[in-house]
């Protein structure tokens, strides 16, 4: 006899839990209590991160799973988490790239958990598939992409869209079918030494080992010199390296410069070589008439990757992989497997490292809808321009000093004593930028560059405000003058 599944059985717990009335209770319970977080956090009440060891907080979550149901509430188990996390809805969170997420963008989150379409095919993500592809085609109309012409996909993460990028590279301009005919030459690709990590993991992963990546020198500002590059390639092709494609940076990661696409484009097709822009930060700029000369020549660029969980207020991970030829897209994983692809233009799968991909085109699709393109323009601007505001204010303070002037919402500074050596400078920086963690008050990092350590402050969250900038200055200047006055070595 078959089991219905509305029978007494060992499974009752589960059963019950997928109870739409017990879901709709607990909801408005857990809806609650978010609300509530969030409306504590967004008006900088209590700190914004969480001063606790971390023995402490690792200790807290191993006790044994309970074999029987324990009746633990959801609502309790939610509030000891977000109690215990980072609060990047806080006013002073400026820290890393990660925004502050729109409350109805974490709301198509769950919508998407709930109807948990897988993507690789079109019929596992109907609606999923058509808002992504209106989607693709937006951000590629911004970025002054032939939309159509250009195509794409969206993917989890900047990381894995660099490498999706380069794959598509590969496989374009290697001048072999590498998927299934494998390496037949040293290949490489030109590189910013300001290029995020995730470059020089690709390249690796591709099996290209660290010849594959040819550093080319950054000016005073940290932008690549498009009049480097010949040198480079010159370089490379005497060292036996076929290069095959110049990645850039819009913007770099450490301090936000954004490199010369024009002077970089031209390069690229005077020597028939693929450019790849890593526009994961700072691509939306394009959305703003302030800013977008920052992208310039971004339309000649045969890949671009744009990041929706950093300036466009999405919950991680939303990014786009954006090509010229929209068939470089299915190039990237050349691959067949009859059991799940069919010959349906709208099928994803071949086109990113996932196969059951999570319908992460729901809220950016929402959101675009909901709030309009004019809003999320507006919030760009008005983040770029509190970097520049933020650097005007330390270089009045004389005892602080700023890396470079910022192209956008990264800023990089250190307080600057008088008297101290370098060594002495480092220290004080990350001695400052752990008492300012250990209160709780801001949440910062920092960055090694040429000069030494820096303190960076990325600013994302809409609600920041100038009084929050002059405060975190102040602070800095005071940890500094107390640490200095008692000899930066001293604990």
């Amino acid at each position: 006899m078959l089991d219905s599944g509305r029978v007494s059985s060992p499974i009752d717990p589960l059963l019950a839990a997928y109870d739409a009335e017990a879901f709709r209770a607990q909801g408005h319970r857990l809806v609650d209590t978010i609300a509530d977080y969030l409306g504590a956090t967004m008006r900088g009440a209590g700190p914004v991160l969480p001063d606790v060891p971390p023995e402490r907080t690792m200790a807290s979550y191993d006790e044994p799973f309970p074999a029987k149901p324990s009746g633990e509430e959801l609502v309790a188990l939610v509030s000891r988490v977000l109690a215990q996390s980072n609060h990047l809805h806080h006013p002073r969170y400026m820290g890393h790239q990660v925004s502050a997420p729109l409350p109805m963008a974490a709301l198509c989150d769950m919508v998407a958990a709930i109807a948990n379409n897988g993507m690789a095919v079109y019929e596992m993500g109907p609606a999923a598939t058509a808002m992504e592809s209106a989607v693709v085609v937006w951000m590629a109309e911004r970025l002054g992409l032939d939309p159509t012409k250009a195509g794409g996909i969206l993917t989890s993460g900047g990381s894995v869209g660099n490498l999706t990028a380069l794959l598509a590279m590969r496989q374009a301009k290697a001048g072999h079918d590498v998927w299934e005919e494998g390496a037949q030459a040293k290949l490489g690709v030109l590189v910013s030494e300001q290029a995020h990590y995730s470059v020089a993991r690709a390249v690796r992963v591709m099996g290209w080992g660290a010849d594959g990546i040819i550093p080319v020198p950054t000016d005073a500002r940290f932008r690549m010199r498009a009049d480097a590059l010949g040198d480079a390639l010159a370089k490379a092709r005497a060292r036996g390296i076929k290069v095959i494609g110049v990645i850039s940076s819009s913007c770099g990661t450490s301090l936000g410069a954004f490199d010369p696409l024009e002077a970089i484009a031209d390069f690229c097709e005077g020597h028939q070589l693929w450019l790849h822009v890593d526009g994961a930060h700072g691509a939306a700029a394009v959305l703003t008439a302030k800013y977008a000369e920052l992208l310039h020549g971004c339309g000649r660029a045969d890949s671009v990757v744009w990041d929706a969980h950093k300036m466009m207020c999405m919950p991680a991970l939303v990014t786009a992989v954006i090509y010229r030829d929209g068939g470089h897209a299915d190039q990237a994983f050349a691959q067949q497997a009859a059991y799940l692809f069919s010959k349906n233009v709208h099928d994803t799968g071949q086109r990113t490292l996932e196969c059951t991909k999570r319908m992460m085109s729901l809220k950016v699709y929402a959101t675009l809808r909901a709030l309009g393109t004019d809003a999320l323009g507006a919030y760009v601007e008005r983040m770029f321009d509190m970097g520049k505001r933020l650097a005007r204010l330390i270089t009045e303070r004389s005892r602080l000093e700023l890396a470079v002037e910022p192209d956008c919402n990264i800023v990089c500074f250190r307080a600057r004593p008088e008297g101290l050596a370098a060594p002495e400078l480092d220290a004080l920086q990350a001695r400052i930028r752990r008492q300012l963690l250990d209160s709780g008050e801001f949440y910062i990092v920092q960055t090694k560059l040429p000069k030494g350590l820096f303190l960076r402050v990325t600013l994302v969250n809409p609600l920041t405000g100038d009084a929050d900038l002059i405060q975190l200055l102040d602070r800095i200047e005071e940890h500094a003058s107390s640490i200095a006055s008692r000899g930066v070595g001293s604990s």
